[in-house]
């Protein structure tokens, strides 16, 4: 995936929403189940930049626009994030032991861990029942996460990165963090029309240093380990 695509990639994501929009006025199924279990722990990679006080405006505005809403979930200031490469599904409980096969993926990471990555230019994609904020890395950064994906799928973490991205591809080509849910099959017309006044914003860049971590399925709770 290079990075030169991406801005394709993500055009034809949101034209292909709003489509989808113009043909569901309503926010039709609600969801039973949630996205994510949202109380084990998965492990995943990323950053957590600081956040752009443009960033911090949108999430103030979702959150003002949304909140009589018990179907809309926010991303929290404080999980902001953007995944590397996600690993597992929730699949630990909060104080369970990692098995020791970990040691194996902490060696595979040592290669990577703390290293500094940029995502510029980011902008809001839409899916039917969610938002993004997604960028655009350096060519070396994707060079980057192909390599850690082809060593997690040559190791003993094979099982469980394929599980997790058993409906997605690997690695996902987008670069992002999600910051809306909803719990339904389609967001509701005052977060589409919301969504379409700022598509073509841009919300400046972040810089991080890459961690492997612990995580919820937000990063609410965030557990760095330990190289």
């Amino acid at each position: 995936m290079k990075s030169l695509s991406l801005p394709d990639i993500y055009r034809s994501t949101n034209l292909n929403t709003i489509r989808m929009w113009e043909d569901n006025a309503e926010i039709r199924e609600i969801r039973k189940e949630n996205y994510y279990d949202p109380v084990k722990l998965a492990l995943s990679t990323g950053i957590k930049p600081r956040m752009p006080f443009s960033v911090s405006q949108l999430i103030n505005e979702l959150n003002e626009l949304t909140r009589d809403d018990p179907l809309a979930d926010i991303l929290p200031e404080h999980s902001f994030h953007f995944t590397f490469l996600p690993l597992t599904r929730p699949l630990y409980k909060a104080n369970e032991r990692l098995p020791s096969k970990v040691e194996q993926l902490k060696n595979i990471w040592a290669g990577y861990h703390s290293k500094k990555i940029v995502i510029r230019e980011l902008r809001l994609i839409a899916l039917p029942s969610q938002l993004l904020l997604a960028g655009i890395p350096d060519e070396p950064v994707i060079a980057m996460r192909q390599s850690f994906c082809e060593k997690i799928l040559g190791s003993n973490w094979k099982d469980e990165l394929l599980m997790r991205h058993s409906c997605s591809p690997l690695p996902a080509p987008f670069w992002h963090s999600t910051i809306l849910r909803y719990s339904a099959a389609f967001i509701p017309v005052t977060v589409r029309e919301y969504f379409l006044e700022r598509q073509e914003m841009d919300y400046g860049d972040v810089t991080g240093e890459l961690t492997l971590a612990r995580i919820s399925y937000n990063w609410r709770k965030f557990y760095p380990l330990e190289i």
